[in-house]
């Protein structure tokens, strides 16, 4: 008689990928099914019993024109911030890749900033434009840039560049350590051949640096959008979305809506709203970095 193998479950690779397994699962599966579940509700925070709504929460957020200008806020925030920090930190890569004496020193000095918390970062920033006795208000009152001490954190017009540029300078420097290690790993001789070749820097750089390292900068677009897009904690430790809602973007709308008004229903349609426009993004990033990927093999 042929005797039938049966596969035998290897039981200790699952108990050993468990735990993993209940953490992604209580930190992400779990709120982002609660979240689409609470915003077909109208879940208050403070009332026990809620109803199903279906969509009317929806519809709520996307006629209301706070959530449109919070989205079109985002927009910018994002936008800005991540030219700014590849740009910063791609020009800040190329410059520690040329240099010799003391790589090691410049590399941590240019680190620090992503390596302070974010509380340290927008405590110090808050420090620095108070508009009354802040550092650089009273220095550029003092030397005779401005007639009157510049209102960095509560002028409307200077707020939200205010924020972008230090959320430039927190975010440049994680593209600047990933971006010097990917310059790292290119072949020395391609630069030597193109060289005895007679190619100028500008075609080095064109035909020999950007394609070693394009999907690594693509993969850190990806990244830093979605982190970006979601940042929370600068902005409301800085300003909390004002002055006037100028700075608020969608995450702190979600915030206030949630936390101001108590209508968590509305707060999680908001939210859903939220990661089905990063999916969209995210989808477009890796269709075009996929492309590259085949263009290289």
């Amino acid at each position: 008689s042929r005797k039938v193998k049966t596969k035998k479950i290897d039981y200790g690779r699952w108990l050993l990928v468990l735990p993993a397994l209940i953490v992604v699962g209580t930190l992400l599966v779990y709120p982002i099914f609660s979240s689409l579940y609470y915003s077909l509700t109208t879940k208050h925070l403070i009332k026990a019993s809620y109803d199903f709504v279906g969509l009317a929460n929806y519809q709520a957020v996307l006629t209301d024109p706070d959530f449109f200008k919070a989205f079109f806020t985002s927009i910018i925030w994002t936008v800005a911030s991540l030219l700014g920090q590849i740009l910063v930190g791609f020009t800040a890569a190329l410059a520690l890749n040329r240099v010799n004496h003391l790589k090691g020193v410049y590399r941590i000095l240019m680190i620090i900033p992503w390596a302070f918390p974010s509380i340290v970062i927008a405590l110090s920033w808050k420090w620095i434009l108070n508009g009354v006795s802040g550092f650089l208000p009273n220095l550029l009152y003092e030397m005779g840039f401005a007639s009157e001490l510049p209102q960095f954190l509560s002028d409307s017009s200077l707020v939200f560049g205010t924020l972008i540029f230090i959320n430039i300078w927190f975010g440049a420097p994680m593209i600047m350590v990933n971006v010097l290690s990917a310059l790292q790993t290119i072949p020395q001789d391609q630069y030597e051949a193109a060289q005895i070749d007679g190619a100028s820097k500008l075609q080095q750089f064109m035909y020999i640096t950007v394609p070693h390292i394009k999907v690594v900068v693509g993969l850190l677009v990806v990244l830093r959008t979605i982190w970006v897009f979601n940042n929370f904690d600068i902005i409301y430790l800085i300003t909390g979305g004002g002055p006037a809602n100028a700075t608020t973007t969608v995450p702190i709308y979600a915030y206030n809506m949630g936390w101001g008004t108590k209508l968590l229903g509305r707060s999680s349609a908001v939210t859903v709203l939220l990661l089905t426009f990063l999916l969209i993004v995210c989808f477009i990033y890796f269709t075009i970095i996929g492309r590259w990927e085949k263009e290289d093999k």
